[in-house]
């Protein structure tokens, strides 16, 4: 995920000096609530290659403001233990050596109540800092930097822990099921724009930002159309009714080929359920019964595992870029760049269905909150992971955050149910794989206008 720092020239004011004192033990309180659910061994398991055991961020997110903040700013720091200076690197090759990342589950050791140790020291550290440091603006920036990154792993402990707890066959939850209210959702709406000649990236002086959202910049946009919310489940389900996994026309080639490769036939955590699947004694008569039972797909969530109908109002989740973009020509639609969405959230307020409502699920859309322009879920745009033009990663270890991923990556926008709204802004990019689906991604269409 975009990860990067913005340097200002000059030492915060005392009085902002205390508010980032204050959040950021707020924010490395609230990674610990996330984890509360959980028990030691659910943090040991890593499910897939792309993510990490929870155990893993607690001490990786430590990690960095030990590395990057205590250890070259805070004079007379002590380290807590000479190997984490390398275990729990990520991918800093100019850093220090570190594991492959595809064995953190074995990591056993150091325990649980060594990673909550470890996270206590620096915490205390940090906090006695600010006297010691108050001269030092670099050091802000990097507390500013570390305290976002930790908010990135915040959303990568749930999605890591999704699909931990979906590969296991008792299926247990994460936070207790919820009451999903649903809705009568509207016919997609259009919000028209005239695009022209157009600011977009960071604006200079306006707090925190990647630098991957820099250097601000002028692009053109035709005129373009926004649908006024996210895609449903029930939506895409009709993709899927449609014979959407079974028609190559609808795919981008690779996406066609990880289809056939994979059996892909509907999105992560969708499950149909079958009973007289294995029958092999059906007869004719009871074939159309046998088939008018399939399609009854279920969904796992954080909240648990729900019918398809219960959630159906609820932002599809959990595609592929391949999927959506599969989706959108199947609609007769197309995504959105990712200038065109950032045109379209501009001058937004930052609000909706975010980490802070602790709600562990998209919402589905009411004409009252909007149109779920940040939150519910990251939405897949149309434009390759790119630098933008004057893009210059800064100097040293921390230049490896960013630059050295764009390629073969596509951009998403807007943040879910997992993001934290302080973390959050119009300029925001972030960058998967296309073929990415454990994150919490999801559609919105667009169209050009003429």
């Amino acid at each position: 995920m975009t990860k990067r720092l913005s340097t200002k020239p000059d030492k915060p004011p005392k009085s902002l000096q205390a508010a980032t004192m204050a959040r950021f033990q707020d924010v490395r309180a609230r990674t610990l609530r996330l984890i509360a659910p959980l028990t030691p061994e659910d943090m040991m398991v890593q499910s897939l290659p792309e993510a990490s055991p929870v155990k893993w961020h607690l001490a990786h997110t430590t990690w960095f403001f030990e590395s990057f903040l205590l250890t070259p700013f805070a004079s007379g720091y002590r380290e807590f233990d000479p190997d984490f200076h390398w275990l729990f690197n990520s991918y800093y090759q100019s850093f220090a050596r570190f594991p492959d990342k595809r064995l953190r589950a074995s990591f056993s050791r150091p325990s649980l109540e060594e990673i909550l140790a470890y996270r206590s020291h620096v915490d205390e550290a940090v906090v006695k800092f600010p006297g010691a440091l108050s001269d030092i603006p670099e050091a802000w920036d990097r507390m500013m930097l570390g305290m976002h990154h930790e908010q990135q792993h915040q959303e990568l402990i749930l999605t890591d822990i999704l699909h931990a707890l979906a590969t296991n066959p008792i299926r247990p939850v994460y936070w207790p099921a919820a009451d999903i209210q649903q809705s009568a959702i509207p016919p997609l709406a259009w919000t028209r724009h005239e695009g022209g000649l157009v600011e977009v990236g960071a604006e200079p002086d306006r707090g925190f930002s990647y630098d991957n959202e820099r250097p601000r910049h002028r692009t053109w946009l035709d005129p373009f159309a926004m649908a006024n919310r996210l895609i449903t489940n029930a939506e895409y389900a009709e993709f899927l009714a449609d014979g959407g996994y079974l028609r190559p026309e609808l795919w981008l080639s690779d996406g066609w080929e990880l289809v056939r490769r994979e059996g892909w036939n509907a999105p992560l955590y969708w499950s149909e359920h079958d009973s007289d699947r294995h029958d092999g004694n059906a007869t004719n008569r009871n074939r159309r019964e046998r088939n008018e039972r399939r399609g009854r797909w279920t969904i796992f969530t954080l909240r648990g595992e729900f019918p398809l109908e219960t959630v159906a109002s609820l932002p599809i989740t959990h595609v592929s870029y391949y999927e959506a973009d599969a989706f959108a020509r199947w609609s007769g639609k197309r995504l959105p760049s990712e200038m065109e969405w950032e045109q379209s959230a501009t001058q937004r307020t930052v609000a909706g269905n975010l980490l802070e409502q602790e709600h562990f699920l998209p919402a589905a859309y009411s004409v009252s909150t909007g149109d779920q322009i940040f939150g519910d879920c990251w939405e897949w745009t149309a434009s390759a992971y790119l630098p933008y033009p004057g893009f210059a990663p800064l100097e040293g270890t921390l230049g490896e955050y960013n630059g050295k991923f764009m390629s073969g990556k596509m951009v998403l926008r807007g943040g879910s149910f997992a993001t934290p709204a302080t973390h959050i802004r119009a300029s925001y990019r972030n960058f998967f794989a296309p073929e990415t689906r454990w994150q919490f991604s999801g559609i919105r269409l667009a169209e050009s206008s003429r």
